[in-house]
């Protein structure tokens, strides 16, 4: 049996946690807020709850495996998932609005086919067999394996498949970014190409340089399906939790980790910021790159020929509101409010404009959910931007992201009861991340840029999990990262991934 310290109580790390647990070592988790969940927390005021992190998962299938695996008590027997139908109201920049249904390949081609036209469906059914192709070809290395010692050929590799374009004089040109795609192969419908660009947005990826391997986003979300929780994302975290008490995992919270401590050349344990010291045999730390740097001394503790720790990724604004009145019958969970310019918010989330976006992508959030308000006569709304990194929110700010959500919530401004904001700097408190940023899923293809480093690093003994390793950003990805981390810590460096 090996002791094991875990630095941070978020889902990658928890997830790590009770597998190891399982697996007869004793694990101790050193969290430096309260309470667990890191990113995925809970705003509660006045009877209402919010979640501050993902409001909605996809790919549940990780997260059932977890639980599979750590007990003899399935996911659904721990929190009450419900697909969402129908996933997601769309409303472009030109007013034009098309409900996408839950997991329906063809039900998605006919809704785009009645709201933007015939021949949308089959356009948008056409790339997402493409996608499918980029699917297949990555899954397992950009998910299901740690990362190849060769990641370069990941990084050179473009999974999507090539469409030759005839052009004038007869040249051929192939998408290489998500935008081209756009461009190239939906028709030059903006309303398809804001569709598509929305994906990487959401991710805090920029559509114009986004390889088209990000054609992956779209299909996982429309081919798995989107699902809600009852009381929250929070719920999910709560049930990860639990399991891993269940599975005597000890957590310390309020306390800070300020420095790993290295033995014979191996990661041996950490310090604590009162000074005392936990021994462990291994280190998992779910902690942003530059808070882990720090705990080094400042070293770079990435192995030698890793993918480079990502940077300049743009964090996110959210807005909670407390609603006066019952949510109407028939309002859709998830709306996505389109920009209507959206080179100036391109430009400014990519471009250094400083500013908020005159008009940004905006996701709005309305949970049928009795527990997340006092009671049927009031409504829950969360507002989220992706924002620039360092963004200084202000008051005029907040008020005009509100105003923009009159647009698919009426009367919003007579029934606001009060409203709480969650800014860049607010997420850089919360997780160490330079300027609030996010991190996104791995990626192939650009280079190997939009890959995260791997799970293990140059001091044996230590491993990263969480959205700021492989496989990045994003509620299934932190739960693989944990799979990734307790494999290779179980089994060793031949491990080669879930089967």
């Amino acid at each position: 049996m090996a002791r094991i310290v875990v630095i941070g109580a978020g889902l990658g790390a928890m997830s790590a946690a009770a597998r190891l647990a399982v697996a007869g070592h004793r694990v101790v988790v050193y969290e430096r807020g309260e309470t667990f969940g890191g990113a995925v927390g809970r705003v509660e005021r006045d009877g209402f709850s919010f979640d501050t992190g993902p409001g909605l998962l996809h790919l549940p299938a990780v997260y059932r495996d977890l639980f599979v695996k750590t007990g003899k008590e399935p996911l659904e027997k721990c929190v009450e998932l419900s697909q969402v139908e129908p996933a997601v109201r769309h409303v472009f920049g030109d007013g034009t609005t098309a409900d996408l249904p839950n997991a329906s390949r063809a039900g998605v081609g006919e809704a785009l086919d009645t709201a933007l036209g015939a021949g949308a469906g089959a356009r948008w059914s056409a790339f997402m067999n493409r996608a499918r192709e980029a699917w297949d070809r990555t899954r397992r290395p950009l998910l299901e394996e740690p990362l190849w010692p060769n990641w370069e050929v990941l990084a050179e590799r473009e999974p999507y498949p090539a469409v030759p374009h005839k052009r004038l004089l007869r040249r051929e040109r192939r998408a290489a970014t998500l935008s081209e795609v756009g461009e190239l192969e939906l028709g030059g419908d903006a309303r398809l190409v804001a569709l598509l660009e929305q994906f990487a947005l959401a991710q805090g990826l920029d559509p114009r340089t986004t390889p088209a391997s990000a054609a992956v986003l779209p299909y996982l979300e429309q081919t798995f399906g989107t699902w809600s929780a009852r009381g929250g994302m929070r719920a999910l975290a709560r049930a990860v939790y639990e399991r891993c008490l269940a599975r005597r995992v000890e957590f310390v919270f309020g306390a800070a980790v300020t420095r790993i401590v290295e033995k014979d050349g191996k990661a041996a344990g950490v310090e604590l910021a009162d000074g005392t010291t936990a021994e462990g045999d291994f280190v998992v730390a779910g902690v942003a790159p530059s808070v882990l740097d720090g705990m080094l001394s400042g070293v770079n503790i990435r192995a030698e020929g890793d993918v480079p720790a990502r940077s300049g990724l743009p964090s996110r604004l959210t807005i909670f509101l407390a609603l006066s009145g019952a949510r109407p019958e028939g309002t859709p969970l998830r709306t996505v409010l389109h920009s209507a310019d959206r080179e100036d918010e391109l430009d400014r989330l990519f471009g250094g404009r400083p500013g908020l976006p005159a008009s940004p992508t905006l996701a709005v959030l309305r949970p049928d959910d009795p527990e997340l308000t006092p009671d049927a006569a009031h409504e829950a709304v969360t507002l989220t931007a992706t924002v620039p990194a360092h963004l200084e929110v202000t008051a005029e700010d907040v008020q005009r992201v509100i105003s923009r959500a009159e647009a698919v919530v009426p009367e919003l401004r007579s029934r606001l009861l009060w409203h709480e904001v969650r800014t860049p700097a607010d997420v850089a408190e919360a997780t160490g991340a330079d300027g609030g940023a996010v991190p996104a899923p791995a990626l192939a293809a650009a280079g190997g840029r939009l890959l995260q480093p791997s799970n293990s690093t140059r001091l044996p003994g230590l491993f990263a999990v969480g959205g700021w390793a492989h496989p990045g950003g994003g509620l299934p990805h932190a739960g693989m990262s944990g799979t990734l981390v307790a494999g290779l810590i179980v089994e060793g460096p031949e491990f080669r991934g879930s089967q």
